[in-house]
């Protein structure tokens, strides 16, 4: 809204400049988030509290403790960016409009299940959520491939002269990617801040991957694909990673609210939905190796549990309840979690110049 109403009409050059509009957008959403996220904060934990209070199954039994703490800190997430992103985004790019779609559209089947599992204590089916989000990511999957701008290619990290037209098969690649990285990132939305602190870590790399395709002259110099319109995804990335340190505010260690299904779904398709417009879509697992870790170990989990008739390859799964079984203190996990998110960010990052 701001370009288009200080930049078109009135004529401020500043407000036509994607960094500009991202930084500001940046602090934006986190003084929102900052000044009603108590409001929300309240009205959720008494909504808990009357329905008696939820935690997650499948925890150790001090989780308990926290049945009180709101599980739908993630509406936060979606007002704000929702908002911010209205206020500082270009308003005529369809990027823009698929991943606020992509965002709230799993924002809210997570919100649904987060609210039925208040009510009733199981939430959602499996099979209903799991059919809702490769509906939602079918239909971004193919105004994708339709969109005239739009390439098939995949490209290979590490490699310039490597890459493959998929055709067709880029749009079960494209929903593949959108419904995975959401429950990826669900998956590990299991100790006060961890979640959202490897989440917001690959939010910033991918800015910096979709201002760079976005711009022809640093796309041709690190011999990346450049994707015309992708770099205002840069604004809403940085609304976002401003809406996520609004939130951690509230979700450190002791957590006033945790995300739920509602954050964690939304982000991590609206990672995998940038990821596969920046054309970085391998990149995206080594950016989020935290969620891929996290997956991997739930599905060994439930594989050897089966092969072994009853036996446990970790003491509990997701691996971040393992640690806590073994005696590793929350913050500490949380934090090394981080530590290892940066560090990985950066290698990511480095392949913009291994080519």
């Amino acid at each position: 809204m701001f370009y288009h109403i200080f930049y078109e009409l009135l004529g401020l050059n500043i407000f036509k400049y994607i960094t500009f509009r991202g930084f500001y957008a940046l602090i934006t959403a986190f003084f929102i988030s900052l000044i009603i996220g108590p409001y929300v904060i309240n009205k959720l934990k008494a909504f808990q509290k009357k329905e008696g209070g939820y935690v997650r199954q499948d925890t150790p039994d001090w989780h308990q403790m926290k049945k009180h703490t709101p599980t739908m800190g993630g509406v936060l997430i979606l007002l704000v960016v929702s908002l911010t992103s209205l206020l500082w985004c270009r308003l005529d790019n369809i990027y823009i409009w698929l991943s606020l779609f992509t965002f709230l559209s799993f924002g809210m089947i997570g919100a649904i299940d987060d609210y039925k599992k208040i009510i009733d204590k199981k939430g959602l089916s499996s099979k209903t959520k799991f059919l809702f989000q490769i509906i939602t990511a079918s239909i971004v999957a193919f105004i994708l491939y339709y969109y005239p701008k739009f390439n098939t290619t995949l490209y290979m990290p590490f490699f310039k002269n490597i890459h493959i037209d998929l055709g067709y098969l880029y749009i079960p690649l494209i929903i593949f990617i959108i419904v995975g990285a959401s429950n990826a990132v669900n998956l590990t939305d299991g100790l006060d801040g961890l979640a959202i602190g490897p989440s917001l870590i690959s939010v910033s790399t991918f800015a910096v991957f979709a201002f760079i395709a976005g711009n022809a002259v640093l796309s041709k110099y690190l011999i990346v694909p450049y994707v015309e319109g992708s770099g205002e995804l840069t604004v809403f990335l940085m609304a976002l990673l401003g809406a996520g340190l609004g939130f951690l505010w509230f979700n450190s260690f002791p957590a006033e609210m945790f995300m739920g299904d509602a954050g964690a779904l939304s982000i991590g398709a609206v990672l995998g939905l940038v990821s596969v417009i920046t054309k970085q879509e391998l990149v995206l697992a080594l950016v989020g190796g935290i969620f891929v870790i996290e997956t991997i170990s739930v599905i060994l989990q439930v594989g050897y549990y089966r092969l072994t008739g009853g036996k446990r390859l970790f003491k509990m799964a997701p691996i971040h309840h393992h640690f806590e079984l073994a005696g590793i203190p929350e913050p500490k996990i949380v934090v090394r979690v981080w530590i290892i998110s940066i560090i990985l960010a950066i290698i990511a990052i480095s392949t913009l110049k291994i080519r």
